[in-house]
């Protein structure tokens, strides 16, 4: 999937509030760079924490509401 469909799916799941999607973006790559495990099949060492946090919303793995699970 190219980026710019990933980041408009990503997008439709926040109702097309790109504020909320970069605070998304940014919670999900702290927690990944604590060691969170992805929730997309991408490698960590080949593939940029943000661009992983980004799928990880256009596919429905991460919400808003899960964002504040410790355990993603």
């Amino acid at each position: 999937m190219r980026t710019e469909e990933i980041v408009a799916k990503a997008l439709e799941k926040t109702g097309d509030d790109r504020y909320l999607l970069s605070n998304l973006v940014f919670s999900r790559v702290k927690q990944l760079s604590a060691g969170a495990k992805p929730l997309v099949d991408m490698d960590l060492r080949q593939n940029k924490l943000s661009d992983i946090a980004m799928r990880e919303i256009a596919e429905g793995k991460v919400s808003i509401e899960r964002i504040d699970e410790r355990n993603i």
